[in-house]
């Protein structure tokens, strides 16, 4: 779905009408990937231009929509290293296919599970690209927000932040009702309805994901609001998700 509403090719028909049904319902459903896609390009060219970052955990890759995470992480810094995760078959094929690293620098490819966080961590790809005794950018684009168990949530994003090191960050978005709660609670309903589990989470519930690291500005705040590079036609409604990214002392 995430791929067809980006305009991307590889879909399949069940996608596409789960994705017709969700845009009834809410319209903006059409934006919010957008403009997520936008935040991912703003935080990592950060992460890795400015912060100094050079390896980057990417938990619910989704199927590969250029720029992705290598691409903009190695164009700023040719040795960074990326690790992609998801539990899609489908997905994985498509990464091993057409992500290309650097020859500096290096991707891999995990086949894992949010829910599991102790197998991602101790997956051979991961240890192998990574070092989890430096620094590491964990990215939780647009997923945390199909986790519905509050507890579960903000338990997987500790154990995560636990196992990396200080110096290393917490990079995160999440779909919220926030400013169109009638039209988004319409659509956690054809999500649910399609067997996706959906919590959506204003924006204190969002902030608690970051409790015990240190925020970088502007906070956690819509992602429009993000360090923009230019005005977006876009309102906050129609983006719909609160972003933030933070570093662990």
């Amino acid at each position: 779905m995430y791929d067809f509403l980006l305009g991307g090719k590889d879909n399949f028909a069940a996608d596409r009408e789960a994705a017709a049904e969700a845009l009834k319902v809410n319209p903006n459903a059409a934006t919010a990937p957008l403009q997520n896609r936008a935040f991912l390009r703003r935080a990592v060219r950060h992460l890795a231009a400015e912060a100094g970052v050079r390896q980057f955990l990417d938990i619910g890759t989704g199927l590969p929509t250029s720029p992705n995470v290598h691409e903009v992480a190695q164009s700023a810094v040719p040795t960074s290293r990326i690790v992609y995760v998801d539990n899609d078959p489908i997905v994985l094929t498509h990464a091993r296919a057409l992500l290309d690293s650097t020859p500096e620098g290096r991707t891999a490819y995990v086949d894992g599970d949010l829910l599991d966080v102790e197998a991602i961590l101790a997956a051979p790809e991961l240890r192998s690209t990574l070092d989890l005794s430096q620094p590491v950018a964990l990215l939780l684009f647009a997923i945390l927000h199909f986790v519905e168990d509050d507890e579960a949530a903000y338990g997987i994003v500790e154990r995560l932040m636990s196992a990396l090191p200080s110096g290393s960050y917490l990079v995160l978005s999440h779909t919220t009702a926030d400013f169109e709660p009638e039209s988004w609670g319409r659509f956690v309903q054809v999500m649910r309805a399609r067997g996706i589990p959906t919590r959506l989470r204003d924006q204190q519930e969002v902030a608690r994901f970051f409790t015990g690291l240190d925020l970088a500005d502007p906070g956690v705040v819509p992602i429009l609001r993000w360090r923009p590079e230019r005005d977006e036609p876009q309102t906050d409604a129609q983006a719909a998700l609160y972003g933030g990214l933070a570093r662990k002392p």
